[in-house]
């Protein structure tokens, strides 16, 4: 069980060895640090290596939330990933994130309830929504390739010998285009 630390800056005007004397303070042997902005989702590779260096039972330890996650979302997404580590984080400034105890798993189980009640109310507006555009005449989704008469069209010639290939070049769409105009309604 080790601590493994994370620390991070947004911009290169800033320094990130306060950060790292409080993580060695914190007992981590291991410390992983960058000079990244925090909505930059694919350029923490430091923290992605952090990541991948924990085992069970230890601890990524940051000095505050921010350095780690910009929003909850982000937060609960990193906690997932952490937790199928089978690990556990902390936080040094922020000591309602510590999952090492029974009250930082308490707060974090409530802030998951929390984003999955605001992702299903999201998604709730949506739904009335889409219902109430449907109700005015909205129609959803790409306009067809082909109208209906060239769909007739397309089946008599089909049942008089025409390939799929040579339909679809004639009309230009893809053959798979075609397939479905003549594919029986179920």
């Amino acid at each position: 069980m080790a601590n493994i630390g994370y620390a991070r800056v947004s911009s290169d005007g800033q320094d990130f060895n306060g950060q790292i004397d409080k993580l060695k303070a914190a007992g981590c042997k291991q410390l992983f640090s960058e000079k990244v902005s925090a909505k930059s989702t694919n350029g923490r590779h430091a923290l992605q290596k952090a990541l991948d260096a924990l085992k069970p039972g230890d601890t990524l330890v940051v000095v505050r939330l921010d350095r780690l996650a910009r929003s909850i979302r982000d937060l609960l997404g990193l906690l997932d990933e952490i937790k199928a580590a089978g690990a556990h984080i902390k936080a040094l400034e922020d000591p309602w994130l510590d999952t090492t105890t029974p009250h930082g798993e308490l707060i974090l189980t409530i802030m998951g309830g929390m984003a999955e009640f605001e992702r299903k109310l999201i998604r709730a507006r949506c739904d009335e929504g889409i219902q109430r555009a449907k109700a005015r005449g909205t129609v959803f989704g790409r306009k067809p390739v082909l109208d209906h008469g060239e769909k007739r069209k397309i089946a008599k010639r089909y049942a008089a010998g025409a390939s799929m290939a040579e339909l679809a070049r004639e009309y230009d769409c893809g053959v798979a285009t075609i397939h479905r105009v003549l594919k029986p309604a179920s």
